[in-house]
């Protein structure tokens, strides 16, 4: 019992005051990263940056603080900083080579953020995926496709591909090819086509429409609608502007080659 009397108070007569300031130096630290904390979450919420970026930013800097705090205590309790780092080193080595994949959709998701190639409502196409963009998180992107199907796609993969954001520009430009039999004079299809094109509703002025014949093939004519509107406007436009056109050929008996075809194929 002595002898364990006397080793403690040679401990707490080499350390105690090394162990005082570090619980001093921890409780301190504490409210001060709670203060600047704060300070860097007002700053941040000043900012025009997306919403995830600021929590993703206010968190490692709040996980930043508390390991520089942490670094500090062991520094004060004597322990030797070389041998802290080293494992620190091994362990982070090993979690990163376990998180590889995770940490590459890490960093994507980051980037994304960051430079925005594309945001929530956007119609994309990347990787195999096609459709609106309904979330972005910080590993993965959810794309909800035309019919209704939920595609969530890790963000590494989308920074290492081409991204196709049929959003990104206020105008979209509708594109229609229509086949016309050789009997029956380009002009006159011409006009006909590029009536019913600025006829239908949400086709802009300004570009004006274009109806041109662009190529040919034996008996066959091959026009060319093409026709801007608002990109919200995109799909409703597109379906209308091939109705109309397909009407509008019908209505003066523009033949599809095709349906010739098919109509000699029933009479005989």
């Amino acid at each position: 019992m002595d002898q364990f009397l006397n080793k403690a108070i040679d401990i707490l007569t080499t350390y105690g005051g090394k162990i005082v300031l570090a619980i001093v130096v921890l409780i301190v630290g504490y409210f001060v990263i709670k203060f600047l904390s704060k300070a860097f979450a007002k700053a941040l919420d000043r900012t025009n940056l997306d919403p995830t970026v600021k929590q993703i930013a206010k968190k490692a800097a709040r996980i930043l603080l508390y390991i520089i705090l942490i670094i500090a205590v062991i520094e004060i309790l004597g322990v030797n900083m070389s041998s802290v780092i080293a494992i620190l080193a091994s362990c982070g080595l090993a979690l990163g080579l376990a998180l590889q994949g995770a940490l590459g959709n890490f960093a994507g998701g980051l980037m994304i953020l960051i430079f925005r190639p594309f945001k929530i409502g956007d119609y994309i196409e990347s990787t195999g995926a096609e459709g609106t963009v309904s979330d972005i998180s910080i590993f993965y992107t959810t794309i909800m496709t035309l019919d209704n199907r939920k595609i969530l796609v890790p963000n590494g993969d989308l920074m290492n591909a081409n991204v196709t954001n049929f959003s990104a520009e206020p105008k979209r430009r509708i594109d229609q090819d229509f086949k016309i039999t050789n009997d029956i004079d380009a002009d006159f299809v011409k006009s006909v086509l590029l009536k019913a094109a600025s006829g239908t509703a949400g086709v802009l002025d300004d570009p004006a429409p274009f109806a041109r014949m662009t190529a040919v093939d034996d008996d066959t004519y091959i026009f060319t609608v093409r026709a801007w509107c608002d990109t919200p406007a995109y799909w409703d436009v597109y379906f209308d502007l091939i109705e109309n056109c397909s009407k509008a050929l019908a209505e003066n008996d523009i033949d599809d080659p095709e349906e010739r075809i098919a109509i000699r194929m029933v009479q005989e």
